[in-house]
């Protein structure tokens, strides 16, 4: 009989946090990661691009990955791709559109010679090293998507993906209701599970209620139609072309992610688009305003998105008028609702009826809600449940659901990124904690931007910066040049000049007062320098600028 060894469920990311998915699942000496996603910035993480996972300690144990599963395509569970496969080149498993997705963003990075692709799909069984691996179709906004059951010798893991219960799909693909129930009758030992929704009562609409809305909107539409959207959301895309083709209009895609993921799924088969209905952007300004359709990124309001773009006046070919309607087909991401109103007030100035939601039902969540999440708990059964997918209030409620379907408190795991829970037929228990946590990609740096940084350009935001340039001779100390102040973001200096000039004294006292020779060290000369000019700064504006003296030896 094998020996049954604990399993150690470790999560990357992804837990306590929307975005950044990637948890390892380690059995005896090898290791499953389960995807690898990235998450955009909140607003305190200045210029940072986006932030992925620290796989540190998969790069300290690389010989015993097996490889990297994804769940299905979206940017929070594929993004970061690029940047593990650099460190910890393993192969990576998917379904053909999530592949696709995949090697589009690696190509983007001159990497697609690194990847090892395996193509898999929803119902399928396979193993990777010691892990058997059994697929599970469920719903979601982007086609293609599987809840996994990790069989092992010490039970079975089962990790739900991204789900929601759509009964009327728009490729008909449904949920494998059936395989759901025979796994939760095997027994499984523990459940990651998304919680995104728990806070939300009943069921997430259909997709079809989407299609329904739109197609309301297509026919009460006298001038150009603007649909803004996610890029991924291929179903959503599929259900534009189908309408636009019912009312005789044209549809054009602006936005370079768009574009590319369209032509994906168009070449894989997942979207089928009548030819007499796609224009190019080029063609838009020849054709009546009633019917041209515009398909376009930017539903969060990003601000070098094209919707944002269109809604300045600042896009080469696409214009708002009056007339026109403009359908946010999407919900703001937390932390993202001032970008997105900023832009829907742009339209509406440019004389453009907008429709987002909750005005009008224009978007469905990929993710099931409260009833769909205890659904899935009696489907499985399990004996521990580990909530991913979700912030701290998501898991908190989720603690409460599953207590309802009869799940003790204490058998549900609330772990931090970096947690190490050891899961067996004896029980499970945290045991250690392992390096992990955010690293910035900003530009082509990864990870050269820390808290140090950051905390900079915080300060920067707030106050700005004070330069002061000096020249000192090496042997005498006197100064022989300067002090010159540089301010930027801090005050106006052609408005301050009496503290311009107060400022210049300080610096001349300061370097007075320490008789500076060819002994003294530079670094207590600045220190000091920096020290005296603060203080004259706050006692005159109350406020404290970032002050960097730059003291030059002559």
């Amino acid at each position: 009989m094998e020996d049954k060894q604990p399993i150690r469920i470790i999560p990357l990311g992804g837990v306590n946090e929307i975005g950044k998915n990637m948890t390892a699942v380690e059995y005896a000496d090898s290791i499953l990661v389960i995807d690898c996603g990235l998450m955009f910035p909140d607003d305190e993480i200045l210029g940072v691009d986006i932030v992925i996972p620290d796989v540190t300690y998969l790069v300290e144990k690389v010989d015993k990955v097996v490889g990297i599963i994804l769940t299905h395509g979206h940017e929070d569970h594929i993004g970061a791709l690029p940047y593990v496969l650099r460190q910890i080149n393993v192969p990576i498993w998917g379904t053909r559109l999530t592949l696709g997705f995949a090697r589009a963003k690696l190509d983007e990075h001159n990497l697609t010679d690194l990847a090892e692709f395996h193509q898999i799909e929803p119902g399928e069984h396979f193993e990777i090293g010691p892990f058997a691996i059994e697929t599970i179709r469920v719903s979601h906004s982007i086609p293609d998507g599987f809840a996994m059951a990790i069989r092992l010798p010490s039970g079975i893991i089962f990790h739900t993906g991204d789900f929601k219960f759509d009964q009327t799909p728009i490729d008909g693909r449904l949920t494998d209701f059936a395989a759901l129930a025979r796994i939760g009758a095997e027994g499984v030992l523990l459940m990651l599970t998304d919680c995104t929704n728990v806070e939300k009562p009943g069921h997430v609409p259909s997709e079809r209620l989407v299609g329904k809305m739109f197609r309301q909107v297509f026919a009460e539409a006298s001038g150009k139609i603007i649909v803004a959207m996610f890029a991924s959301n291929i179903h959503r895309m599929q259900q534009v072309f189908d309408i636009a083709a019912e009312f005789g209009r044209k549809v054009a895609t602006v936005g370079r992610s768009m574009a590319e993921n369209m032509v994906i799924a168009e070449d894989l088969g997942y979207l089928k688009v009548p030819p007499e209905v796609k224009i190019r952007v080029e063609e838009i300004p020849e054709l009546p305003a009633s019917q041209v359709v515009v398909m376009t990124t930017g539903s969060q309001g990003e601000p070098l998105s094209a919707l944002t773009r269109i809604a300045m006046d600042d896009h080469p070919i696409v214009r708002v008028e009056h007339g026109d309607m403009v359908i946010i087909s999407a919900t703001p991401i937390p932390g993202n609702e001032d970008l997105v109103m900023r832009t829907i007030n742009h339209l509406f100035k440019r004389g453009a009826k907008v429709i987002y939601d909750p005005i009008a039902p224009v978007h469905v969540s990929g993710h099931g809600n409260r009833e769909e999440l205890k659904l899935m708990l009696n489907f499985i059964r399990p004996r521990y449940v580990v909530p991913v997918h979700g912030e701290y209030r998501h898991v908190a409620k989720y603690v409460e659901l599953a207590e309802e379907v009869g799940i003790p408190t204490e058998n549900v795991f609330a772990l931090e990124v970096g947690d190490v829970l050891e899961v067996g037929p004896f029980g499970a228990q945290k045991v250690a904690k392992v390096p992990a946590g955010d690293v910035f990609v900003d530009g082509i740096g990864v990870g050269d931007v820390g808290d140090v940084v950051l905390r900079d350009r915080r300060h920067l935001a707030q106050d700005g910066i004070f330069i002061v340039v000096v020249g000192i001779d090496r042997n005498s100390g006197e100064i022989v040049a300067g002090p010159d102040i540089i301010s930027r973001g801090f005050i106006y200096l052609e408005e301050a000049e009496d503290l311009m000039q107060e400022a210049r004294q300080t610096v001349v006292e300061t370097i007075e007062h320490l008789a500076v020779d060819a002994a003294t060290e530079w670094a207590t000369v600045q220190s000091d320098v920096r020290s005296a000019v603060a203080k004259l700064l706050y006692n005159r504006t109350r406020r404290r600028p970032m002050i960097v003296p730059v003291i030059m030896e002559v």
